[in-house]
């Protein structure tokens, strides 16, 4: 699956790393192969104020389009 670079996307999982939820949503700004073949993306991470909280890398397989029938909702970056 490749996904569109500078899209918003939905994680499908937890990255308690940085403290990201499964709904999180994040923007993709580089796609990467592995020398497996296996695709990721790096990702980043903003607050509800536009402030980058997290930078990282996550496999494709981690992460969906949004959907029209989606809602955006708000939470706490909680400290566990």
């Amino acid at each position: 699956m490749s996904l569109e670079l500078y899209a918003d996307v939905v994680l499908t999982r937890d990255v308690p790393a940085y403290r990201l939820k499964r709904g999180d949503i994040v923007k993709l700004v580089d796609r990467h192969i592995a020398p497996d073949g296996t695709e990721g993306y790096s990702i980043e991470v903003f607050n509800a104020v536009g402030d980058t909280i997290a930078v990282t890398v996550v496999p494709a397989s981690a992460l969906e389009p949004l959907t029209e029938d989606e809602i955006l909702c708000a939470r706490l970056l909680s400290a566990g």
